[in-house]
């Protein structure tokens, strides 16, 4: 396990054998350097990864998600936030190493969330029986998000100051109380600064609530899309599983789609077209 994951997780260090083999496969079909907390999850649970991976892998491969996420990303229903000058960047710390650096990690993570929330919640969806038909499915080549990312941090890593930033951070466009923390603070914790940017950025939005509705929003959007998704996904892959198993993946990918993937999709998204 990962001492420094929020939920019980296999690390990309940690991984061997078919786990291994299958975050490999991850990474280079998502076309990111990171394997995402919620496939390290899964890791966990005997038989999850390979049965999850499995069913909605034909969506990322023949490019159906790709093009899926990215028509998406231009019909999100975003709040305005201003653009940050570069002064104001240089003024919290960052210099051009660490600007790039942050890009990078926010580049991923817009990639990754937006492309697991539509498979993940195709995956619902056809393990509800809930598939829609309508609209012809996007396609495309599968591409790519440049640059490696740095070590995920732990608590262990951070000041106490940064750490207790990243925990309120994750707190902002929530509905329970956080309680899957995002992997995307813990990655940009090495430069404390983008954190302050990114609460000065999201503070106020959180507190009026308007961070909640956009995020709300695009969640429904993107479970009515991933309705007619779920058409293309093996019909009886969840027969595949035993029944503890099964429920308990089924309870994790919830989990995910609805709380840390949901949310960061959308705030993701909106400090990338901030923080540039």
């Amino acid at each position: 396990m990962s001492a420094g994951d929020p939920v019980p997780a296999i690390g990309e260090a940690d991984a061997t054998g078919d786990i291994a083999a299958l975050y490999a496969d991850i990474r280079a079909t998502l076309g990111v350097g990171v394997v995402n907390l919620i496939w390290r999850h899964l890791a966990t649970i005997d038989g999850a990864l390979p049965w999850a991976w499995g069913a909605v892998r034909p969506l990322y491969a023949e490019g159906i998600i790709e093009a899926e996420a990215e028509r998406f990303r231009e019909r999100m229903r975003l709040l305005d936030l201003p653009r940050m000058p570069s002064e104001v960047l240089h003024a919290v710390g960052l210099d051009a190493a660490a600007l790039a650096g942050a890009k990078t990690v926010l580049a991923t993570y817009d990639r990754s969330n937006t492309m697991n929330l539509l498979a993940l919640s195709a995956l619902l969806a056809s393990l509800d029986g809930n598939i829609a038909s309508g609209g012809q499915l996007g396609a495309g080549r599968a591409g790519g998000a440049e640059g490696a990312l740095p070590k995920l941090l732990s608590d262990a890593d951070m000041s106490p100051e940064t750490w207790a930033l990243v925990q309120r951070l994750n707190m902002l466009g929530e509905r329970d109380e956080g309680r899957v923390l995002a992997s995307m603070y813990r990655h940009l914790a090495h430069w404390p600064g983008v954190l302050g940017v990114i609460w000065t950025l999201l503070a106020q939005a959180d507190a009026d609530g308007s961070l909640g509705s956009v995020i709300s929003d695009n969640l429904a959007a993107a479970k009515v899309r991933a309705r007619v998704l779920a058409n293309r996904l093996k019909p009886s892959g969840a027969a595949d599983l035993p029944p503890t198993q099964r429920a308990a993946a089924r309870k994790a990918v919830t989990l995910f789609v609805d709380h840390p993937i949901g949310k960061m999709v959308t705030i993701c998204r909106m400090l990338r077209l901030a923080i540039r």
